[in-house]
């Protein structure tokens, strides 16, 4: 995440990406205009890196422009197109390709359109790096897209907030709310499960257990729930995309929430990048991993008290307990150098009364 002047930003289209969009118009254009000796006209200030990139790419004889016409003020378009200032280049009767950094409304297109129409100008392409079609109000049919993404406002990549981010080499998009996202972890005995419940009405966040959430797909024959079935039948492991796609669900369910505890989901590299990539597309992001840290034989004293009253018999061996509390940290050591690479681990002493270790969680969390 970053913060440009007063707002913040999330992480939303990888330098790889882009690259790869721009590879693909790229060659789209080599295709078309090999023999035209184009005109590319490059929009300032947003459009100066993709069509530098594009230049890079053409294999065939061309010239560049570059024009300024400005439509937005801070993250709101106005709507209002202002004069073209910067085409010195005789244009009649030639090819001219316009290289957007973005599309959203049309406005800035359909009016730099017209003014080339104005000089003479005998063929017209628009290629952008980025096309929002929600929001797209035009006739005007663009020729080349590298990325269509939603009605959002995005930074990055010649983007700008109020003259910041234009040279990021990724694009963020606008952090919609201030959601704060668990990933809740803790050893067998730690007292996880209470505390979710405490902090869930603490702080009004939505728990997500994904236990909870497959024995309710599965139980009510969910679509999901009846796919993920079919592996368990198998004795296979149901795939991450579809226990993605259930966590989706939930998180949909819940519009308005102020953030999530996520119970039992991440386990792996792979699906905490996979969590990682749904909280970015509602706009959001994992705040941090708080992981109860208890010393095993803590934890084993514990489950074998629990366990004379719970009547569960993997509470009452205690061979069976330290199995356990051992793939607990062999799971969680990879996702805690995960999410210690992006400074988001935080491990809390789990010792104590409940009051007391949630004392020590609210300090984390209060912090984010």
């Amino acid at each position: 995440m970053i913060t440009l002047h007063d707002l913040q930003f999330v992480s939303f289209i990888s330098e790889k990406k882009i690259t790869e969009a721009i590879d693909e118009v790229s060659n789209k254009l080599n295709k078309d205009l090999a023999y035209d000796r184009p005109l590319f006209i490059g929009v300032l200030n947003g459009a100066f890196m993709f069509t530098s990139e594009v230049l890079k790419r053409f294999r065939y004889e061309c010239e560049v422009s570059f024009v300024k016409m400005a439509s937005y003020d801070g993250i709101t378009t106005t709507s209002q197109v202002k004069e073209l200032i910067g085409l010195k280049e005789d244009i009649s009767g030639r090819s001219v390709v316009i290289l957007e950094d973005i599309v959203d409304t049309g406005t800035t297109v359909e009016e730099l359109i017209n003014i080339l129409r104005d000089k003479g100008c005998a063929a017209i392409r628009i290629g952008t790096l980025f096309f929002k079609p929600e929001a797209y109000t035009k006739e005007i049919t663009i020729d080349y897209i590298g990325i269509n993404i939603p009605n959002r406002f995005i930074v990055g990549y010649g983007l700008d907030y109020n003259g910041l981010g234009r040279n990021l080499t990724e694009v963020y998009q606008l952090k919609e709310n201030n959601m704060t996202n668990l990933v809740l972890f803790g050893p067998p005995g730690a007292g996880k499960g209470t505390q979710a419940e405490v902090l869930k009405e603490k702080y009004d966040l939505v728990h997500i257990s994904t236990g909870d959430v497959f024995r309710y797909n599965i139980k009510n024959a969910t679509e999901l729930g009846t796919l993920a079935k079919s592996y368990i039948d198998k004795g296979q492991l149901v795939p991450d995309q579809v226990t993605i796609n259930m966590l989706n669900a939930e998180v949909d369910k819940n519009p308005n929430a102020k953030g999530f505890i996520f119970d039992g989901f991440p386990r792996t590299e792979a699906q905490a990048a996979s969590l990682a990539a749904l909280l970015v597309s509602k706009g959001s992001e994992v705040s941090a991993m708080v992981a109860l840290e208890v010393d095993d034989e803590v934890l084993v004293q514990r489950l074998l008290e629990r366990g004379k009253t719970s009547g569960r018999p993997d509470d009452a061996n205690e061979g069976v307990i330290r199995n356990r509390i051992k793939v607990y940290y062999d799971e969680t050591a990879i996702l805690k150098n995960y999410y210690q690479k992006e400074n988001k681990y935080f491990g809390v002493d789990g010792v104590g009364g409940i009051n007391e270790i949630t004392g020590r969680l609210s300090s984390v969390i209060d912090k984010l």
